[in-house]
């Protein structure tokens, strides 16, 4: 594995329940700030096998970027059940809710 996916896969799992992160913003810390459609396919390939938190992952808009009715669903679903309560709008409140680790390096 390389060491940015390994990265991805470290910050993605940081994300506490109650919490989100944007695409751009796990790709900026993990080492690559244009690397956010790397994340996305790094979250669709190895969400299963690492166990990751895919839900508690939205767009730089704080929109849930995922296209398929189903899913999209599940991950209003899964977030309102940690208690991230998109807006009248469908937006989830960026300000309210983002997650903002410590430097991962320092771990």
């Amino acid at each position: 594995m390389n060491p940015f996916t390994s990265r991805v896969i470290d910050i993605i799992k940081s994300i506490p329940p109650g919490y989100v992160m944007t695409y751009g913003q796990i790709a900026g810390m993990a080492g690559s700030p244009r690397g956010a459609r790397q994340v996305v396919r790094i979250l669709h390939s190895m969400s299963s096998a690492y166990g990751l938190p895919w839900h508690r992952v939205v767009n730089a808009k704080g929109e849930i970027a995922i296209k398929d009715d189903e899913s999209r669903f599940k991950q209003t679903i899964y977030l309102s059940d940690e208690g991230v309560i998109p807006g009248k709008d469908g937006l989830i409140d960026l300000e309210r809710y983002r997650y903002v680790p410590v430097d991962m390096s320092e771990r």
